[in-house]
């Protein structure tokens, strides 16, 4: 059997004849061994190190700014839940809508080098905007800049996205670098679940573990560190210009697939009238395009019909980044001394998809071979489409155990009063009308949840007896719509009054799932007329400093801990001597989601001045690794539904149009994306689980629909139909095919 081997051209412009759409640094020919003894064997080529290098940095980038997106928009930019779930799914949707527009420009006029280049340096602009923005001192408009960043991010991402797994296949020759080549995409995809699997960790802990510009959280950090990733992917990327073997741009194959179809359908309608009939509309085109361009179309038309339903799943799949995010920041996130950030959840899928990808190739698939179970690539897509609707379920369910855990939700003429009893007697409240009686004990609070907005009437009497309170004491107070406040039964200038603490309460939880505490001061401290100091201490250091004024009160988030507190306040003789104030200390214990009162007030009988914490918002009881089910189930489904068919799709598609099927895998994304937009728009609920429930009766109605199409489905052979090679080009550079990119399985975000 005759040898070959490769020598290397090292003038390859010089050499390059008329006609060919390749110049390179590296070009080989195929040689005869047996006649010629020089040549040598082709080594890996080096330049795909860079394009490695890239492709981390550029993963690292977008999944970093993309995981602390939907809080920063809810937090930050201040969004409603909704709004903030409906801009994240409209960036990630035009996310998938500019690959289309990315690989026309590559083909047809820049090639993939300068597409990249380019588009890189737009990608890096939009990620620098987005971290201005969210840099306090600057005064930007912050919700103008942020969705420009974004826009820019969205047109560069996806701009290459098409364009550099199969920029780095150029870098080969096949077939003779085909086992290399496998070795390549091996790397390449391991290279964006780590980028994700990192940056998918560390990004939340810049945004919430630093403090930066006087604020507790640090979003320009955040985001300025995905921009510098993504600068140095772009000099990297730079850097290996002169190693890479570039091509021309060979042509858009989607604006001629379009041709072809919309010129079928133009000459059908004009020869109708003539009774001209033909096996299937596409065979009207014969006169312009030949008849392979039309097999091929016919077999890309039939798997873009099986496309239909698809965009479902990815309605699904992407609230990771969404609601099930929303969801994190409802629940406990405390594990032995850490805290996991509620965007940290996130991290579960790529570190999943790298364990699970390998153990379905080599145990699990293989087991149900055996059993001759789920061996067609349809039925495994299927059943990945059902295990998401399973997903939803699992986190439909898990909501319904988050409800009783949320905050009191007012509704029109509703309102909530909370009654504080700072007398050391316990004390019975009768009120007019529907409400009642109320009992509440000494230095405690009682709750009228929900009642009806008004003014009401009612009477204080002790419970046995008290000094302070000998004759029951008539009162009044104005429960406002849709609003909470705090009364305090106390003593003022001898008598026993009610009084409104002049700030509302706050029932609605910390969008991040930090506690709020608010401060009161009661009335009785008439004598200090200066500003109070509360320190708030957290393992020997100061975590908040705040001035408390006389009859005010302060509500501030705080991170979930025990802290020991400290209230200094100053005498008349002692303004600017603080360490001879009197000193009052005491612990508190704050947790994720809590709302909490802490009253400060002088007990009558000692004269010492007295705290007490009141919890009006119970904090997140269920744990946020109760999320652990719902990941492992839909990144099972991503492994069965998206591997799966990609696999699927390219063993169905003809060579020349596996580019658009590319195209239009990544539109079902996008399509995806614009359900969980229309669904957050148009339908609303009230409440999240019975979104959750929807979205998985949506899946298993949509695989319903599916299964029904995959089973008229009949596979067939392309490669049978494609014919032979001409293999009489032994001295004309041979190239790489239109490699998919290999980054859609599934870390094409």
């Amino acid at each position: 059997m005759t040898k070959f081997e490769f020598e290397k051209d090292n003038n390859p412009c010089g050499n390059q004849k008329a006609g060919e759409s390749y110049c390179g640094t590296d070009t080989f020919y195929l040689k005869d061994v047996e006649t010629d003894s020089t040549s040598k064997k082709l080594r890996y080529p080096k330049q795909v190190w860079f394009i490695l290098a890239n492709e981390f940095c550029e993963r690292f980038s977008y999944y970093g700014m993309k995981a602390v997106l939907t809080i920063y928009l809810v937090n930050v930019l201040a969004y409603s839940p909704d709004s903030a779930t409906k801009l994240y799914h409209i960036f990630s949707g035009f996310c998938y809508f500019t690959p289309l527009f990315g690989a026309m420009i590559a083909d047809s006029f820049l090639g993939k080098f300068r597409t990249i280049l380019y588009l890189s340096i737009v990608y890096s602009l939009g990620n620098v905007i987005l971290s201005l923005a969210a840099t306090p001192p600057l005064n930007l408009p912050d919700r103008t800049f942020s969705l420009i960043g974004l826009g820019l991010i969205a047109i560069g991402t996806g701009g290459i996205k098409p364009c550099v797994s199969s920029f780095g296949g150029d870098q080969f020759i096949l077939p003779q670098q085909e086992r290399h080549l496998g070795q390549f995409f091996s790397i390449f995809y391991f290279s964006i679940n780590a980028g994700s699997l990192i940056s998918t960790f560390v990004t939340p802990i810049f945004r919430k573990d630093i403090a930066c510009f006087e604020s507790d959280t640090c979003y320009p950090l955040a985001f300025g560190v995905p921009a510098a990733l993504m600068i140095a992917a772009l000099a990297i990327f730079i850097l290996g210009r002169p190693m890479y073997t570039l091509t021309k741009p060979a042509g858009n194959l989607v604006l001629l697939v379009i041709k072809c179809v919309s010129h079928a359908i133009s000459r059908k309608r004009k020869l109708a009238a003539t009774g001209d009939k033909r096996e299937h509309f596409l065979d009207y085109a014969d006169d312009k395009f030949d008849k392979k361009l039309l097999n091929d179309v016919k077999a890309l038309l039939r798997i873009l019909f099986l496309y239909i339903p698809l965009p479902a799943y990815w309605s699904l799949f992407d609230q990771q980044g969404s609601r099930w995010t929303l969801q994190a920041t409802r629940m406990d996130g405390k594990f032995f001394g850490y805290l996991i950030k509620p965007d940290q959840m996130q991290v579960v899928n790529p570190f999943l998809i790298l364990a699970l990808i390998p153990i379905f190739d080599k145990v699990i698939y293989p087991t149900l071979r055996r059993g001759n179970i789920l061996t067609r690539p349809l039925q495994r897509l299927t059943t990945g489409g059902i295990l998401a609707g399973i997903a939803f379920i699992i986190s439909g369910i898990l909501e319904l155990h988050l409800e009783p855990t949320y905050a009191v939700t007012l509704g029109p003429s509703e309102s909530q009063v909370h009654f504080i009893n700072t007398l050391p007697c316990n004390l019975n409240l009768t009120f007019n009308g529907e409400l009642g009686s109320r009992g509440i004990e000494s230095f405690d609070m009682s709750i009228l949840s929900k009642i009806s907005a008004g003014k009401y009437d009612g009477k204080v009497e002790a419970i046995g007896e008290c000094d302070l309170l000998k004759n029951n004491v008539t009162f009044s107070f104005i429960a406002e719509e849709q609003k909470a406040f705090t009364y305090m039964i106390k003593v003022v200038n001898g008598s026993i009054e009610m009084q409104r603490d002049k700030s509302e309460d706050e029932l609605e939880k910390s969008k991040e799932g930090n506690p709020k505490l608010k401060v009161i001061i009661s009335g009785m401290l008439e004598e200090v007329n200066l500003n109070a100091t509360l320190l708030l201490i957290n393992e020997k250091q100061v975590a908040k400093h705040i001035n408390l004024q006389n009859d005010t009160s302060t509500v501030f988030l705080i991170d979930p801990n025990m802290y020991h507190f400290k209230l200094f306040i100053p005498s008349n003789e002692t303004v600017n001597r603080l360490e001879q104030s009197v000193n009052i200390s005491g612990t508190i214990d704050l947790h994720l989601g809590g709302n909490y009162i802490l009253t400060l007030s002088k007990d009558l009988a000692s004269g010492q001045i007295s705290t007490k914490s009141y919890t009006i918002t119970e904090p997140n009881s269920v744990h946020m690794l109760w999320l652990l089910p719902q990941y492992i189930v839909i990144t099972i489904s991503e492994v069965m539904f998206s591997v799966t068919g990609l696999e699927f799709s390219f063993s169905q598609a003809p060579v020349s149009m596996k580019a658009v099927i590319q195209a239009a895998w990544l539109l079902t994304v996008a399509f995806g994306n614009i359900i969980v937009v229309f669904i957050a728009e148009f339908i609303k609920f009230d409440k999240q689980s019975k979104e959750f429930f929807l979205f998985a009766g949506l899946m298993f109605a949509d695989m319903t629909i599916f299964g029904i199409m995959a089973y008229f489905y009949k596979p067939i052979d392309i490669n049978a139909n494609e014919g032979e090679e001409d293999e009489s080009r032994s001295n004309i550079p041979m190239q790489p095919p239109n490699v998919f990119d290999n980054s859609t399985f599934r870390k094409e975000e």
